[in-house]
């Protein structure tokens, strides 16, 4: 069960992750140049692809009475530590 718990999460976190880099504006954020538009479209089939994955995991690990709940949980968490780290990444790249 902690396995599914945490794949769950760590697919939460890259579902989160490719949103948010799947617009070229967050990725010029992170001193980058803007990637091209094939790119772009794979990051956006990443994220659903691992959020679906990451509702599996947690409908697998407690069942569909909790699981949703849950990942929902599980998404909001990843998407704080987003919030809070992506400002961040600059400055660590500039080091």
């Amino acid at each position: 069960m902690n396995v599914a718990l945490i794949t769950g999460l760590l697919l939460a976190c890259l579902g989160m992750t490719s949103l948010c880099l799947g617009l070229a504006r967050n990725y010029k954020a992170l001193g980058r140049p803007a990637p091209a538009t094939p790119v772009l479209k794979v990051l956006r089939g990443t994220r659903w692809l691992a959020l679906i994955a990451s509702l599996g995991c947690n409908v697998m690990a407690w069942g569909w009475a909790m699981g949703p709940v849950g990942w929902l949980g599980m998404l909001s968490l990843a998407g704080l530590a987003l919030v809070f780290l992506l400002p961040y990444a600059p400055r660590v790249r500039a080091r």
